[in-house]
């Protein structure tokens, strides 16, 4: 059985590029583009990571915002934030996340990143 990871971000795009580089991998992919519950999402899904965008336009809250939804029923879920901006790096609200990795066409950093943290989990 494969790991299943929940993709959010705003943009099509992106999570199309995410979920074809992931499923190569062998990993499920399933994502949203963050108008969703981000928790009943969870719960339905039962992803084993979740990679959040931080800016999502067009929905009234932030990555950010769902980081800490997710915190508030879940201290356990992987949760690795992704954006363009890596200013956010040093926003506090950050820090509740497992990893951060900057956007960039080469996924290499994120697999690493993704890999590193399954297989820490128990």
């Amino acid at each position: 059985m494969s790991n299943k990871i929940l993709v959010v971000d705003d943009e099509r795009h992106i999570r199309m590029l995410y979920q074809e580089e992931l499923q190569t991998e062998g990993y499920t992919v399933v994502s949203s583009d963050g108008s969703e519950d981000i928790n009943a999402l969870v719960k339905k899904e039962k992803p084993d990571l979740i990679i959040l965008d931080i800016k999502l336009e067009g929905n009234p809250k932030t990555g950010l915002d769902l980081l800490q939804e997710i915190r508030a029923h879940d201290t356990a879920m992987p949760v690795i934030l992704s954006t363009a901006y890596d200013s956010f790096q040093h926003d506090l609200k950050s820090i509740a996340a497992d990893a951060y990795v900057v956007k960039s066409v080469d996924l290499t950093n994120l697999k690493d990143t993704i890999k590193t943290i399954l297989e820490k989990k128990p």
